[in-house]
């Protein structure tokens, strides 16, 4: 039905195109014409998709305020030359209506019909937005991360995440209830922090029963970025097209950089799933898998580095005894 719709609107045009040219005898160019605007016409839904709505906003703002502008520039101009103004008035409306829509479009991204409407009631028109999920609000790290000043800006709660929130608090099971009032102590630390502005907001969408997909909708919405540290949220809210802050990730990418080669001192812990491995670990809970280390349990070793595996759960370090490593690599230089 649209593609029968598309080609009414393409034939309409072509024949108004060709009746109006041949009016003044340039039937076949108003033809042309006529079919250009007419495949512009019926594509304009393909286009639109592709543009952010904030970015057609901003542009016809842009625009506006582009040719108001040089409209006001031409009175004192007219004052100062008597000729004709029409080239001088075609030439400033067009480099400053131009540079309005260059200004508008890329000052418009982000812009929502949410933030218009709380921009009419009053609200004001909020960037970098980002909203909290519960589990990064009970990991707690992002306390640590506000307080360092590297994430500043508006954080939003919405309600369904504080009564999701509530509800972990008042669990029967100790374990639950211990975190979820963890994760209010957070948020309480996080609302007082200068930087850090809290909003816990009403919107909710009834007809979404998961949380993470009320999240996500959210996102889409406000057009902010969601903090959290699940993976499967990460990996759902992306392929929709929301921007998301992941923790796990950030402390991943923090840990010190280790090469094969390197040598360093771990206490072997307990046994590996392998045959005769020990396995220990680093300060951060990096993994570190010893070759031959079984017969090393509970003692301090040094060791190097035969190579690293860096895995969406995290890293691991293989390695061996120094001395072994040692040995190895003089009887291959040999």
């Amino acid at each position: 039905m649209l593609m029968v719709l598309k080609i009414a609107v393409f034939v309409l045009f072509s024949f108004s195109g060709y009746l109006l040219g041949a009016r003044y005898g340039y039937a076949y160019y108003g033809a042309f014409f006529g079919a250009v605007l007419g495949i512009i016409t019926a594509s304009s839904d393909l286009i639109l998709k592709k543009i952010d709505f904030g970015s057609i906003v901003g542009g016809i703002i842009g625009i506006a305020f582009g040719l108001l502008f040089a409209t006001f520039s031409l009175i004192p101009i007219k004052f100062l030359i008597s000729e004709d103004m029409a080239a001088i008035s075609f030439i400033l409306k067009g480099i400053f209506g131009y540079g309005g829509l260059l200004i508008g479009l890329s000052r418009g991204r982000g812009i929502t019909l949410v933030s218009i409407i709380r921009l009419v009631r009053g609200e004001g028109f909020e960037e970098n937005l980002k909203i909290l999920d519960t589990s990064v609000i009970i990991d707690g790290r992002i306390a640590d991360v506000c307080e360092t000043g590297f994430i500043e800006g508006v954080f939003i709660v919405p309600q369904f995440i504080l009564q999701e929130l509530q509800y972990v608090a008042d669990s029967q099971d100790p374990i639950k209830r211990a975190r979820g009032r963890r994760g209010l102590d957070v948020l309480h630390k996080i609302q007082k922090m200068s930087n850090i502005t809290v909003k816990i907001i009403e919107d909710d969408f009834p007809k979404i029963k998961e949380v993470d997909s009320k999240l996500v909708a959210l996102g889409k919405m406000l057009n902010a970025k969601v903090v959290t540290n699940d993976f499967n949220l990460n990996k759902v809210a992306q392929l929709q097209g929301v921007s998301v802050l992941n923790i796990n990730e950030l402390a991943n990418s923090l840990r010190p950089v280790v090469l094969p080669g390197e040598t360093m001192r771990v206490f072997v812990l307990k046994e590996g799933k392998e045959h005769n491995q020990g396995v220990a670990y680093l300060d951060d809970g990096t993994m570190v898998v010893l070759e031959n280390g079984r017969k090393l349990l509970g003692k301090n070793v040094e060791v190097t580095v035969t190579s690293v595996l860096q895995t969406t759960a995290g890293r691991m370090i293989f390695s061996k005894a120094k001395d072994e490593y040692d040995r190895d690599e003089a009887r291959a230089g040999k």
